[in-house]
């Protein structure tokens, strides 16, 4: 029994460690190597790991890494260690520094404070009145009698020998004899003004000290301070009422004595008893708890301030937690996150890039790729769903049910590399003939047959850098991605970003070099290319299919639709057909006969007429199903491109659809949907701050431009805001107030009315009354069908908004050969034009040995008794500075004119 349950233990504890439990890009920043790195190294060890950041590892993966790279992380921790180290010297230094500027702070107080303190004199105060003429005429006084000088004198005299308290006494006496005799007001009160009276002042004199016979025991008297002191410095000891009280108190002044005779006697502590320990702990816990002697309304006081406190510092702490929680839906942009976590587009898509995903501004992130950029910023992200949508289960199919379904293939690469064309050739169509100047401009959809029976559905991709959005949509619902190379050009921009919106999306690539028929084709040159970018052809000895191909005449086309096939067989590709349709809107548009037509793809489940279908924020019943030929279908399997009729809007490119059994359930959840998207728009709705008003004052001229968009597709309308939106500059933005799928409305031109916008239609126009109220309200109604030209219009109006900066141009210099005064007029200067021409209304600088001494305008230019506009090379002329008349031979004029110039972007 006993190895049963360890046996069982231990697999618990395997199956525990074979269980991923941390993230590669982690691990590489802890151990400081890279993912090339730490993957190589993991190969040769026979284990094989993904080559992606975001990728789950093993403990026991771990800890191989952490043998291995020990020696990396040591080195990262040492350096941070030294970096620690000089930060903390640093705040020692900034500390020692503090101290001795408060201490100069310190001292220059005292000072001010001694300055400050001085004692305030008191007023004088009013004692009596001194009669002056008494003090004349003083009378005098019998020579029998002492002066009140000389018994002053003489009591001074004893003073120095009374002792204190006597001394006191006589001087109190002398003053008030001194105040009687000086101030003899009492006699002229009177009417005795003329009456002569002496004092006569009685004394004893003193005999000195006296002697009592006793004596004063030093001894005692220091004793008797030492025992108060001691009993000041000892603590109070607790004493039980059963204990006597001990006879040492009684011969505290026999202590000297009993020091000199005998031994100290020391008196044992005896130790509390249990009552007496339960009752202190009582008492002390009653006073903890407010129970002491305090009042009632006291201890409610105190009890009402601790939970006030309290809630505070939960309200604190709960503000400070939502600070951090993101709450989201699945259906967020990368710029609507910056703007809820407080950062720019750029840091969040350096983030993604950093673990391997390739986003634009516009792009939506799905939960896992949220939450993994939340977490790099520090914040938590919480996803707001309606409660229907918990109706939505996810049914796992039994493998008997699953069936081989057709692969779904992507074509991406640079514009005009001829990916369309070779799906013109497989489909045996002429899908250019139907694209504004040949380009593709939406994601097209196809299902193809080939010869043997077997069924591809194909997805072309735009190339143009501005479809960077419908790229990576391609790539998230493809199975084969096909990367068109054209032989006779290089691997362009569009080229490597499809490369890694391919790798980030995990599916095989098949790479096709195109235009080989051509006299300048190099296929070796794009393999080579290939190779530096870590991508080894099989030709070359790799793993990467890929095939020469030409479009225009059809050469390799079938042996790469082969290679094609052959990694769809490795993929073992399978569906269930028998459950309700899921799957992926690829476009949506308005027809103006027939309403939103959604062009979705089914990926699993068969899609049937009279299904209720749940895309986005939109639902409805599907009342027609077409392919892309027009043909009219009752349903469609896995694997099937169809446009369906029905829906109460257009979707957004990249939405997942699902079918419900009720109409009413489809359309609570559509409702719940768009309430929690208004409030995510209000939430990331960007409001001006005060800073950026501060920069927009101290730039001096900020210029907003508004645009409102409407397109035929979701797809054209997304592109095109994220190009708009990348030539915001630092002293003009452009501001998208509204875009939206379908014609030109009266309440979009009503809208640009009121914020002074302009229309700008992609391959969509005008309605009739929409037409009529912009001629009346004078709105700028632009409509394009090529993404180039709506860019370059946009930008072009830009720059006449940018205020034009002034250049000055020098036209020419004259040298003046003499000077005339006249009275009146001022002086003349005769000058030659040595160089250019000199204008009338031009700028004039006079230079003095090479020191400009004046600038100005001229009055007059004239040509012997002629004004003149302008002088030129050559020829003499007569002219007049304005205000200045201080002009001699020799001076040069120079002449400037300041011209506008045009800002560009």
């Amino acid at each position: 029994m006993t190895a049963k349950i360890i046996a069982i233990f231990a697999n618990i504890i395997k199956n525990m460690s074979d269980q991923p439990s941390v993230r590669l890009n982690k691990v590489l920043r802890e151990l400081n190597i890279s993912l090339d790195r730490a993957v190589e190294f993991l190969n040769q060890n026979g284990i094989e790991v993904d080559s992606r950041p975001t990728t789950k590892i093993t403990t026991e993966v771990y800890n191989t890494l952490l043998d291995e790279f020990e020696t990396d992380k040591s080195k990262k921790v040492a350096s941070h260690e030294i970096s620690e180290e000089k930060r903390k010297e640093k705040e020692n230094l900034r500390v020692i520094q503090e101290r001795k500027e408060q201490e100069r702070i310190d001292q220059i107080a005292q000072r001010a404070a001694l300055k400050t303190n001085r004692v305030a004199l008191e007023k004088p105060k009013t004692l009596g009145k001194i009669d002056l003429d008494l003090l004349n005429n003083p009378p005098k006084p019998p020579k029998t009698e002492l002066t009140v000088k000389d018994k002053l004198n003489s009591e001074k005299s004893v003073k120095a020998k009374k002792p204190k308290e006597e001394v006191e006494k006589i001087s109190e006496k002398t003053d008030q004899q001194e105040v009687v005799s000086e101030s003899p007001k009492g006699q002229v009160d009177q009417g005795n003004s003329t009456v002569e009276e002496t004092l006569k002042t009685q004394y004893t004199k003193l005999s000195g000290p006296k002697k009592t016979g006793q004596k004063i025991n030093l001894d005692e008297v220091n004793q008797k301070e030492k025992t108060v002191e001691d009993a000041r410095k000892r603590k109070r000891k607790r004493i039980s009422k059963d204990v006597k009280p001990s006879s040492n108190t009684n011969n505290n002044n026999n202590k000297g004595q009993q020091r000199k005779g005998r031994p100290n006697i020391v008196v044992k502590k005896e130790e509390p008893t249990e009552e007496e320990v339960q009752k202190q702990i009582r008492e002390t816990l009653e006073k903890l708890q407010g129970k002491s002697t305090k009042s009632k309304g006291a201890k409610y006081r105190r009890d009402k301030r601790v939970q006030h406190k309290q809630k505070t510092e939960e309200e604190m702490a709960l503000i400070e937690a939502e600070s951090k929680m993101l709450k989201v839906t699945e259906f967020i942009t990368v710029g609507e996150v910056a703007t809820m976590m407080n950062i720019t587009s750029t840091e969040i898509i350096s983030a993604c890039m950093s673990l391997g995903i390739m986003v634009t501004m516009n792009q939506r992130l799905d939960a896992e790729t949220l939450s993994i950029v939340a977490d790099e910023f520090g914040y938590e992200v919480t996803f707001e769903k309606a409660e229907l949508e918990e109706n939505i289960e996810e049914v796992e199919d039994l493998e008997e049910d699953l069936f081989p379904r057709a692969p779904i293939v992507t074509v991406m690469g640079h514009v005009d590399h001829g990916k369309t064309s070779l799906l013109d050739y497989i489909r045996e169509e002429n899908v250019i003939a139907g694209e504004s100047g040949g380009i593709t401009q939406h994601i097209g959809a196809y299902g193809v047959t080939l010869d043997n029976g077997q069924k591809i559905t194909l997805l072309d991709t735009p190339g143009h850098e501005a479809f960077t959005a419908m790229r990576a949509r391609g790539a998230q619902v493809t199975d084969i991605a096909i990367i068109v190379v054209a032989a006779d050009d290089d691997i362009m921009p569009q080229t490597k970003e499809a490369i890694s919106h391919a790798q980030a999306a995990g599916v095989p690539i098949v790479f096709a070099i195109n235009k080989i028929d051509k006299e300048n084709a190099n296929p070796d040159k794009i393999k080579e290319a290939l190779a530096g970018m870590n991508l080894m052809v099989e030709d070359w000895g790799g793993k990467v299919q890929s095939h020469d191909v030409s479009a225009l005449k059809g050469t390799g086309v079938n042996e790469l639709l082969e290679k094609v096939l052959l990694e769809a067989e490795l993929l073992e590709l399978k569906a269930n057909p028998m459950r309700s349709a899921k799957g992926t809107v690829v476009e949506a548009f308005l027809d103006k006969g027939r309403g939103y037509v959604s062009t979705i793809l089914v990926q699993n489940g068969t899609l049937k007429m009279g299904d209720y279908l749940l895309a986005g924020k939109h639902s409805g019943k599907v009342k027609a199903i077409f392919n892309e030929r027009g043909v009219n279908l009752e349903e469609a399997p896995p694997s099937t491109p169809v446009s369906i009729l029905g829906l109460d809007g257009a979707p957004q490119a990249g939405d997942s659809f699902y079918i419900l059994e009720d109409e009413r359930e489809a359309k609570q959840i559509a409702a719940k949907r768009t309430q929690l998207l208004r409030e995510q728009s209000v939430r990331t709705q960007r409001h001006i701050t005060l800073d950026e008003i501060g920069r927009r004052i101290a730039l001096g001229e900020f210029k907003e431009l508004n645009i409102i968009l409407k397109g035929d597709v979701d797809g054209s309308v997304e592109a095109l805001t994220d190009s708009l939106q990348k030539l915001s500059t630092g002293e003009i933005e452009i501001k998208i107030i509204h875009k939206g799928v379908g014609a030109i409305t009266e309440s979009d031109v009503l809208l640009a009315s009121a914020s002074d916008a302009i229309v700008i239609g992609f391959n969509v126009r005008p309605m009739a009354n929409a037409r009529t109220i912009a001629e009346k309200e004078e709105i700028d109604i632009r409509s394009y069908s090529i993404i180039y030209d709506a860019i370059n219009d946009i930008k072009d109006a830009m720059e006449g908004m940018l205020s034009p900066e002034m250049r000055e141009e020098i036209t020419g210099n004259a040298e003046i050969r003499d000077t005339f005064k006249i009275s009146k007029i001022g002086t003349i200067g005769g000058c030659m034009v040595t160089t250019g021409k000199i204008y009338r209304n031009s700028g004039i600088r006079i230079i003095r040995e090479g020191v400009v001494i004046f600038s100005g305008e001229l009055t007059s230019l004239k040509r012997f008794k002629e004004d003149v506009k302008e002088v030129a090379k050559g020829y003499d002329c007569g002219l007049q500075v304005k205000n200045y008349n201080d002009i001699k031979v020799g001076d040069v004029l120079e002449c400037f004119q300041e011209i506008a110039v045009k800002k560009s972007l």
